[in-house]
């Protein structure tokens, strides 16, 4: 499969808006980065992205998460393996993910209240926009899967997530682009 497009190229403005969201999301959600992952690589499923499906189990492993959770991820309901905290999460991006059958059900977010506060909330939220968004970007210019590579691990200890300046490598950052330094 051949990409149709750059988008980076194509619009950088509007790439610089999903990146700046991406850093939000790993820099300033405070939410763990293997839960993020989690939820990233579930959605990545439901939606049926293969190109983030692969980034996002490679960065996962690379953190440090288990062949044997990622592999039992998409029955998640079934197994032993989640947290009740990961499990609520794992529902919440099913919700919202397929919002367009029923809306995202009142025990689902009763579920999702119980494990998370208002901004955590929110804030998993956002990783689901963020995911969703890169999924559509990603499936609609045909990212083609498998070259994608985790960036080495800093040092021992220290959580790095790779995609911290690419979230997408297919979408690779413009020399010229400048990415902000920090968020608001």
């Amino acid at each position: 499969m051949q990409s149709r497009l750059q988008a980076q190229t194509a619009s950088p403005a509007a790439y610089h808006a999903m990146l700046t969201l991406e850093m939000f999301v790993r820099k300033s959600s405070k939410l763990e980065l293997s839960l993020i992952e989690l939820v990233k690589m579930r959605t990545s499923q439901i939606n049926g992205c293969a190109f983030c499906i692969d980034m996002h189990s490679k960065d996962a492993r690379a953190e440090g998460e288990s062949e044997h959770r990622l592999y039992a991820l998409n029955a998640w309901r079934e197994t032993p393996f989640f947290t009740d905290r990961e499990r609520a999460a794992l529902a919440w991006a099913e919700a919202v993910t397929l919002v367009h059958d029923g809306h995202v059900p009142e025990a689902v977010y009763e579920e999702a209240r119980q494990q998370f506060s208002e901004e955590e909330l929110v804030n998993l939220t956002m990783v689901l926009v963020t995911i969703n968004g890169w999924n559509r970007l990603a499936i609609s210019f045909r990212a083609a899967p498998g070259e994608y590579q985790p960036a080495p691990r800093k040092a021992e200890g220290v959580k790095q997530l790779s995609t911290y300046g690419s979230p997408c490598a297919w979408l690779r950052p413009l020399p010229w682009l400048k990415m902000p330094k920090s968020l608001p």
